[in-house]
């Protein structure tokens, strides 16, 4: 039955796969079709299917439905005001463009830290456009190293909720649990991202444009080098804050504010008011103007909606159809020492349910019975080779493969190429890692 479900599974993301590139439907059908298939042949009961798809939908809409849209309005003040420009003449100024792709990793980097993957990405991304038009580089050289800053810190350092989960499971010391996180995985964003940009952008192309965010500058006159900043960073800043109130001496009720519009949806709603008044109505713009900027970003922005709704449908059939319980109880038979079983069994999970959460969560559960009665088990490098298996093979039941995908303009297979080969690198150079230092500590 296991291995019957396996089959199923790879059939289905073929569906996707083929329906995308070879009848070219919709991503949202394919992934519709795909759940359907999957759902029935694995004897899902029909009164479950509907449910399970809706839940799925729901659960992964209701996180990323808001901070799409403020992400991308922003995004647009930011290209229409000029701001991008601005900050992309910057870069160039300060960096060169030779060191362009060294400068996005260590801004991914560090604006990943205290940001989810899907709220860097909003924020970060119509930069990378930006910079692109000011250089006619490809636009692969600049935004891979960005995006593995984001992922590598997203996937294992704290206070990402799925590393302080392993944390938890584990008993683990947060302490150092972050600085071995941080001494991995700058190394490997380094390998998966300029390094690895330089080599594929002379092999990858991109044949289409990004479609969600341009760089057409809409004012005569260009706000500073100062507020462009600002408004890019404010997002940044505020979630900042609420990473921070709890551990200040403050009164309580400061706390939960700050914890409020710290929260990633009030950030980018605050950042947006701001930039309406900073990179809108001081710069000429009027009301109408304004308006007319959202309708234009937040029509495309459907398109993506539709297709991240309709991974996520596919994820939770994946769940419910037992997909990730058989992989679970095939990897607990295997005899792994406890660092690479949970690498392993988090890897599978991934591939199979596309979220790195799920997989790092899932699989410290089933490895933390098996290292119960152990004493000679480093636990902090436990909970990142369990991080760095969450991060494998990202492909089409992942949010993150369609947000990349849009975001860069890419076709299926170019973000095949790309994106999913860079969170293996990401993945197997930490593992890597954690297994050299293992051998030391």
């Amino acid at each position: 039955m296991d291995i019957y479900l396996l089959i199923v599974t790879v059939l289905a993301i073929v569906i996707v796969i083929l329906g995308v590139s070879w009848r070219n439907w919709h991503a949202f059908i394919s992934l519709t079709v795909a759940s359907l298939f999957l759902a029935i042949m694995s004897g899902l009961s029909m009164d479950k299917i509907v449910d399970a798809y809706e839940t799925g939908v729901g659960s992964v809409l209701g996180h990323l439905v808001g901070i799409l849209a403020l992400g991308t309005i922003l995004g647009k003040m930011m290209s229409a005001s000029g701001a991008g420009v601005q900050i992309s003449e910057y870069f160039v100024r300060i960096f060169g463009v030779k060191r362009l792709p060294w400068a996005m990793l260590f801004t991914g980097f560090i604006v990943g830290i205290p940001v989810f993957f899907e709220v860097g990405i909003v924020i970060l991304l119509p930069l990378v456009i930006a910079i692109r038009e000011k250089t006619k580089q490809n636009i692969l050289l600049i935004g891979l190293p960005l995006i593995a800053g984001l992922s590598i810190v997203h996937g294992i350092v704290p206070p990402h909720p799925g590393a302080m989960t392993a944390i938890s499971i584990y008993e683990a010391d947060l302490g150092k649990v972050l600085l071995y996180s941080l001494i991995i995985a700058l190394p490997t964003a380094i390998i998966a991202g300029p390094l690895f940009a330089k080599w594929v952008h002379k092999r990858v192309v991109p044949v289409g444009e990004p479609k969600l965010v341009n760089s057409k500058t809409e004012v005569e006159r260009l706000p500073s080098v100062g507020v462009s900043f600002f408004i890019i960073l404010l997002p940044v800043i505020l979630i900042l804050l609420s990473v921070f109130a709890p551990f200040m001496s403050l009164p309580s009720g400061i706390v939960n504010l700050f914890l409020f519009i710290g929260s990633p949806v009030i950030a980018l709603l605050i950042s947006c008011f701001v930039a309406f008044y900073l990179l809108g109505y001081r710069q000429g713009m009027g009301k109408k103007d304004i308006k007319r900027l959202t309708d234009e970003c937040i029509l495309p922005v459907g398109s993506i909606i539709l297709i991240i709704g309709a991974g996520g449908g596919f994820k939770e059939i994946l769940i419910e159809s037992g997909v990730g319980d058989s992989i679970a109880m095939m990897s607990e038979q295997l005899s792994l020492s406890p660092i690479v079983l949970a690498f392993l069994v988090a890897g599978l999970i991934r591939v199979a349910t596309g979220s790195a959460t799920v997989a790092l969560t899932t699989a410290a559960g089933i490895v933390s019975p098996v290292i119960a009665h152990m004493t000679d088990v480093n636990l902090e490098l436990l909970v990142i080779a369990t991080g760095a298996g969450s991060l494998m093979l990202s492909h089409v039941n992942d949010a993150g493969f369609w947000l990349v995908k849009e975001y860069l303009g890419l076709t299926v297979k170019e973000t095949f190429k790309t994106w999913t080969v860079l969170e293996t690198l990401l993945s197997f150079i930490a593992f890597g890692a954690v297994l050299l230092i293992n051998s030391f500590v």
